[in-house]
Order: C-alpha cells, then sequence, then structure tokens
C-alpha cells in the first residue's frame, strides 16, 4: 500500500467532518450547531397583513416636512402650509420664490403639482400611490427580517403571500414571554419624530380638542410614561426616523436604560438649525405617537445625536433599539392569523425521517456490499463520509434543517452512491475486455467522469434556481442537496480514486476479481 494526495484528503475531509459534525450529533456544549426548524423543533407562525394605505398618509407627511425644511433654510415665507391624507397645499408671501420652490418640488418623484396665483396644491399621482404601497409591503418584509436576525432567532421565515399579506414563521419559540418579545418587536412602527412644542398655546391644550389643535396645524400627543400628561405640537415634523443612522442602549447618570441615537449628515444640519433659532423653547422627542421627552434648548446642538428616555427595562430598551436601526415600518402591521406548532409534530417528522434515512442508508449499503464486494466497501465508507461531510459544513454556517431538508439527505444518500455505481460498473467493463488493473481503474474513472459531471452538475443547477426562486422549506431542500451534491463529488470521485490507488498493487497481486469487484475472472 501507498499513500497519495487523493487519500490524503479524503482522510482529511472525514476527520474534519466528523470534528465539525460532533456537536450537532451529540448536542454537545460547545461548537456550532444545525438548527432544527419551525417543522422539526415547534415555534411560531403569523399571517400578517400590512395597511398599505397608511403609507401614503406618511409620503404626504414626509413631503410637508421636506418642504418646511426647504422653506426654513431658504428663508422662504410661506402661509397656512398644511396637509391631509392626500393633499398639501401653502401659498407664498413672495412671488419671487415661485421659481425656487417650483424647482425642489419637480425634483420630488411622482409629485402632482398645480399653482394658482402662487398657491400650491399638490399630491402623489396614481403610480406614485400604487409604488408607494409596494414599497411599505417590501419594506415592512425587509424591517422585519432585520429585526428578527438582530433579535437572535436562526434562520427564520419572512415572505410575502399576496399583494399585501406577509408570512413570518419563527423556530424555537419555546414560551409564551418569547412569543410577546418577538411579536412586540415585529409589529412595532419604531417611527421617530422629532417635533417642535407649540409653546404659544400649549398652556391650553387640555381644553383643546384635536379638531381645534389641527386648526392651528398643531396636534395633541400623550406622554409615554403618564397619559394624563399631554403636549400640543406642531403636526410637521422637524426631522423623523429617515435620517437616523444608527441607535444603540446605553445608561443614564442613574444607571436607567436609555437610547442612543445619530443622525445622518442632513438631519444633522436640519436639527443644528432648529436647536439654534429655538432657544429657550421645547423639542418633543416621539416615538410611535407618545412623546418620550421634551427637553428645553438652552443652546444650539450640533453633532446630529440625541437620546430617548423613558421606564424601559434592559431588554426593552435593547429592542426598541433594533426596532431604530432597523428601520420604521412604512405602514402599520396588524396580526391576521396565528398558529403555535408544538414540539411533537417536530418529534415525529425526525422519528420518520430518521427511519427512512437509516432504513435507506442500511439498504443501499446492503446492496453495494452484496453486488460489489470490496467495492461496495469502498462506496460505502465514501457514502458515510459523505453524510459526516454534508453535517460538517451545515454545522459551520448554523445552518437550519427542515422536514424537506431531510428529504434532501435521503436523497443524497442514493446520488452519492450512483457515482459509485458508475464507477464501479465502468472498471468492471475494462477487467472484462482485459485491461490490467491500472489501467482499468485509471480508464474506469476517466470515462466515469463525463457521466457523473452531467448528472451533477444538473442537479445542482436545479438547486441554485430552487434556492434563488424558492422560499422558506424549499431554500433548506436546495441548500442540502447543493451541499450533498459537492460532498458526493469529493468522496466519490477524489476518495475513492484515492483508496483504489493505494490498494491497487495488493488487489492485482490477489487476481480475486469476485472478492473485489464481484465478478469472475
Amino acid at each position: 500500500m501507498k499513500l497519495n494526495y487523493r487519500i490524503v484528503l479524503f482522510a482529511l475531509a472525514i476527520v474534519l467532518g466528523i470534528f465539525f459534525s460532533a456537536p450537532s450529533l451529540f448536542q454537545l456544549k460547545d461548537g456550532k450547531k444545525i438548527t432544527l426548524g419551525l417543522d422539526l423543533q415547534g415555534g411560531l407562525h403569523m399571517l400578517l397583513g400590512v395597511k398599505t394605505e397608511e403609507a401614503t398618509k406618511s409620503r404626504i407627511k414626509s413631503i410637508a416636512a421636506s418642504i418646511k425644511n426647504f422653506t426654513n433654510r431658504k428663508d422662504i415665507l410661506v402661509n397656512s402650509l398644511k396637509f391631509d391624507e392626500s393633499s398639501i397645499s401653502f401659498t407664498l408671501l413672495d412671488i419671487d420664490d415661485t421659481k425656487n420652490m417650483s424647482e425642489f418640488l419637480n425634483k420630488i418623484e411622482g409629485l402632482s403639482v398645480s399653482l394658482s396665483n402662487e398657491s400650491f396644491s399638490l399630491s402623489l399621482t396614481p403610480q406614485e400611490i400604487l409604488r408607494t404601497k409596494e414599497q411599505a409591503v417590501a419594506q415592512a418584509i425587509e424591517t422585519i427580517r432585520n429585526r428578527l436576525d438582530q433579535f437572535g432567532l436562526a434562520e427564520p421565515i419572512v415572505a410575502r403571500q399576496g399583494d399585501e399579506k406577509i408570512l413570518v414563521e419563527l423556530a424555537g419559540i419555546k414560551n409564551q414571554e418569547e412569543e410577546q418579545r418577538a411579536r412586540e418587536l415585529i409589529s412595532r412602527a419604531a417611527k421617530l419624530e422629532l417635533l417642535a412644542v407649540d409653546e404659544e398655546r400649549n398652556a391650553r391644550v387640555y381644553n383643546m380638542s384635536q379638531a381645534d389643535a389641527a386648526a392651528y396645524g398643531d396636534v395633541i400627543l400623550e406622554d409615554a410614561k403618564n397619559p394624563a400628561i399631554k403636549y400640543l405640537v406642531r403636526e410637521i415634523p422637524i426631522l423623523d426616523g429617515n435620517m437616523l443612522t444608527d441607535a444603540s442602549m446605553g445608561f443614564d447618570q442613574n444607571n436607567r436604560p436609555l437610547i442612543n441615537f445619530k443622525l445622518n449628515a442632513e438631519g444633522a444640519e436640519i436639527f443644528g438649525d432648529f436647536t439654534g433659532k429655538s432657544v429657550g423653547k421645547r423639542l418633543a422627542v416621539v416615538l410611535d405617537g407618545k412623546v418620550y421627552s421634551a427637553p428645553n434648548i438652552n443652546e444650539r446642538i450640533g453633532g446630529g445625536a440625541g437620546q430617548i428616555s423613558g421606564s424601559y427595562t434592559v431588554m426593552e430598551a435593547k429592542d426598541l433599539a433594533i426596532a431604530l436601526r432597523s428601520g420604521a415600518l412604512l405602514a402599520p402591521i396588524y396580526l391576521m392569523e396565528k398558529r403555535s406548532v408544538g414540539p411533537s409534530l417536530g418529534a415525529d417528522s425526525i422519528k420518520a425521517s430518521m427511519m427512512a434515512l437509516i432504513g435507506g442508508f442500511v439498504l443501499v449499503i446492503g446492496f453495494m456490499l452484496f453486488y460489489y464486494r470490496m467495492a461496495g466497501l469502498i462506496a460505502n465508507i465514501a457514502l458515510i463520509a459523505n453524510l459526516f461531510i454534508i453535517l460538517a459544513v451545515m454545522s459551520l454556517f448554523g445552518a437550519t434543517l427542515t422536514l424537506p431538508g431531510m428529504a434532501g439527505i435521503v436523497l443524497t444518500v442514493g446520488m452519492a452512491v450512483d457515482a459509485n455505481v458508475i464507477i464501479s460498473e465502468r472498471i468492471r467493463e475494462l477487467i472484462h475486455e482485459g485491461k490490467s488493473m491500472h489501467k482499468a481503474i485509471e480508464e474506469g474513472y476517466s470515462n466515469a467522469m463525463r457521466a457523473i459531471l452531467d448528472a451533477n452538475i444538473t442537479t445542482l443547477i436545479a438547486a441554485v434556481v430552487l434556492y434563488a426562486y424558492g422560499t422558506g422549506a424549499i431554500k433548506g431542500f436546495a441548500i442540502t442537496i447543493s451541499i450533498g451534491i459537492l460532498a458526493s463529488m469529493l468522496t466519490a470521485i477524489l476518495g475513492t480514486h484515492g483508496i483504489y490507488q493505494m490498494l491497487e498493487f495488493r488487489i492485482q497481486k490477489s487476481h480475486n476479481n469476485r472478492f473485489w469487484f464481484g465478478i469472475k475472472g
């Protein structure tokens, strides 16, 4: 026997496969493990709806804020800047500002502008309304996915269903507390706004209705800690969460949790200009429609940083920072359907899949030993190595194993042995033709290579397409198949070839083709 580079690489792959798959196989405390999916370990299944009509209202409000910031920066005087659910209106006090205002409005995508005697009337085009609603659903999916990734759940499934519905599946939710926390994190709008307090009328806030406030361009908001406390604030925000770049949990001087946030360059400039012009007044920090603080402005605040304080626990502060970092939802979402999946289903699924895997594995090994003798034993060694490598790769990447993924492993068992069957048959044919053992092995692998590559590459392409266009469990199946194909290429082509090269002299010297390949002669 002599060593060769193929057998060395094969042995190294087996050792690494066993080493990295051991934490998953034996549930060791240390090391990366495969995570079981919702169908195997239980969890939470939710169907969410998106109130897309609210997205157009937010878009109108955001445009109104942009107009206010622009006019403040350019010292353009406007009268009665008002907006409702579908339109914005205002009048310029100086006709000479019409050109600058028109140029600014024309840069806003999807805006229909009507001008009459220095009075502007603005609305979204029908195409922009459809685009805004579509964007609200797409942004909700991305935001929810980002929040859940930071929450710490492995491979959450977040997928679109229909026009305005989102499917969310969370594996590993073990109790009511975790479920509630996940639901709050998903549904939280996390809409941050900085609003100016109407100091002139705020003293009368308890005697005003929302309609009275709207007449002045104001809105009445409650205090987050004490709903009995109310604030009269300007409806058009100074700036909002779209200009937020980062949010993190911190602690104040009394060691109470708070949230630190940072603004982008535009937000920092607007924030600095406003605070510089509003010394002695108050600025309300509003989150999801509630005032968390309304500090006095003592001086111009530069740098674009601020804080949100409140009666938080450490966990609540962390979750709020996650929600702010991942972005505000453009439109509110609501729960349409909720279903808890118990772990008993997972146990049954695992048991059935393991029986199928073990049964198929034993039958394949038995057939290979019976039909190909020692060649079958070599193929079985490659097959076992193939399984260890699949588990190791999935463990290293922290992949989630679903029921379709287990079906992929069962299918991989058959595919992995198929390459060895092709190779063994080619070698047997060449031995029948009277070739020497060296030529039979080398030409057998050479002749089998094309068929093996064709079959594996076409299957790999199909798996890539499934991964690209599939969702959830389909992706898990595609990943498992892809890893299995690549592993079988390593074990069947490289590994078994190295074993034959190592044993070539002994095979030729024995002159016992029945023992080695299950054929006479």
